[in-house]
């Protein structure tokens, strides 16, 4: 899911937060790329509120006044995320939507600047960047849930299969892998990842059993 729903019938998607345009939204622009900018170049410890405005071309008020302090514009800049129009692969299959989706994310993790992997870093040294990254995460699992019901629709899986213990299963060995152990990028990986939660998923690994009332 890229740094990562249908917004038909089977899964609601977060309403997209409405921004301001003209002269406001280019300078949030401005400093939101310079955040980005410092993140990868210096990571967490090196990112001020000066030198993003400096390197923003705007007055250190205006990012005091608007943002406050570093954990709000590491939060606004996960917040941007879930403004975009993302929507997950369509393969066909559900181990092709999975591989691909998996493909992003390996994209995403290995990119230079390490971008994804700085702002994953900063979650844990900012409450506000913490609570934004869990909203990020939020909405990519809510518009990742039609690759599972187009999955149920097909015949892949079983009816009430729980569509984030899927998605997860799917995805983590990227992070494991990738984050945790730092190994270097695997191109079989996604497809294998991919590969082992349908299957798992097809026996009804993620299934969840219909509730039973009390007789």
């Amino acid at each position: 899911m890229t740094t990562p729903t249908d917004p038909g019938p089977e899964g609601t998607r977060p309403p997209t937060r409405r921004r301001p345009g003209g002269r406001t939204a280019r300078i949030r622009r401005q400093v939101l790329d310079a955040v980005l900018a410092e993140l990868g170049e210096h990571g967490y410890d090196g990112l001020t509120t000066d030198t993003v405005a400096a390197r923003a071309g705007v007055h250190r008020t205006t990012v005091y006044r608007r943002w406050g302090d570093v954990g709000g514009l590491l939060a606004d800049v996960l917040d941007a995320a879930s403004d975009d129009d993302w929507q997950p692969p369509d393969t066909g299959s559900l181990e092709g939507d999975l591989a691909a989706l998996n493909q992003e994310i390996q994209a995403a993790l290995t990119a230079q600047p390490p971008i994804v992997t700085a702002l994953i870093a900063a979650s844990f040294r900012s409450e506000k960047a913490a609570h934004a990254q869990q909203r990020l995460w939020e909405d990519r699992y809510a518009r990742c849930e039609i690759v599972v019901s187009r999955a149920v629709r097909r015949g892949e899986l079983p009816p009430h299969t729980d569509a984030q213990r899927l998605l997860i299963a799917a995805t983590a060995p990227l992070y494991h892998r990738l984050v945790l152990l730092r190994t270097p990028p695997d191109p079989q990986l996604p497809g294998h990842a991919a590969r082992t939660a349908a299957l798992a998923a097809a026996a009804g690994a993620f299934t969840e059993p219909p509730s039973t009332g009390n007789t």
